[in-house]
């Protein structure tokens, strides 16, 4: 079964772009005593990641941190040379933290995974957005494979 609301979120590292390269970082640590909004995207680049996902979450970076939310991070499973280079040309740089999940480690934890072997894309993630509380899964939002309905920033926003 998937992570659950009231749940701690898993206690694994992803990886982030530093200035001076890849670097690690645990969500446990970073949202302790922090309210972040935590969205999840089958792949970098693909359609509907790039057009509705990660968008609506840029454009409203300003509006959801208005309402308490300490920061806002996508994560999907690619490697962190992607998700730096995808997060630039979505001018997430500032708004959204774009963290690698390369080897599933986080998403399989979280019990999230998304088998897209079929299609040549491997294990990724679900599409799914959650705000967490202090390490602490507080709302939690998966759409359907193949769908885009309930993990939008609209969603988040509303619920804040």
């Amino acid at each position: 079964m998937s992570i659950q609301i009231g749940d701690k979120i898993p206690n694994v590292n992803l990886k982030i772009m530093g200035e001076n390269g890849p670097e690690d970082l645990n969500l446990v640590d970073f949202s302790a005593g922090k309210t972040m909004v935590l969205f999840a995207v089958p792949g970098a680049y693909t359609p509907t990641c790039s057009a509705a996902h990660v968008p609506g979450f840029v454009v409203n970076a300003d509006k959801i941190k208005a309402k308490g939310v300490d920061a806002i991070a996508c994560v999907s499973v690619n490697d962190v040379f992607v998700m730096s280079a995808w997060g630039s040309v979505q001018n997430a740089d500032g708004q959204v933290l774009m963290l690698a999940d390369g080897s599933a480690e986080f998403t399989t934890a979280a019990d999230l995974t998304l088998d897209l072997t079929a299609a040549g894309l491997g294990i990724r993630s679900q599409r799914y957005s959650m705000i967490i509380k202090d390490g602490t899964v507080a709302s939690l939002h998966i759409d359907e494979a193949g769908k885009f309905e309930v993990s939008d920033a609209d969603t988040i926003l509303a619920e804040l």
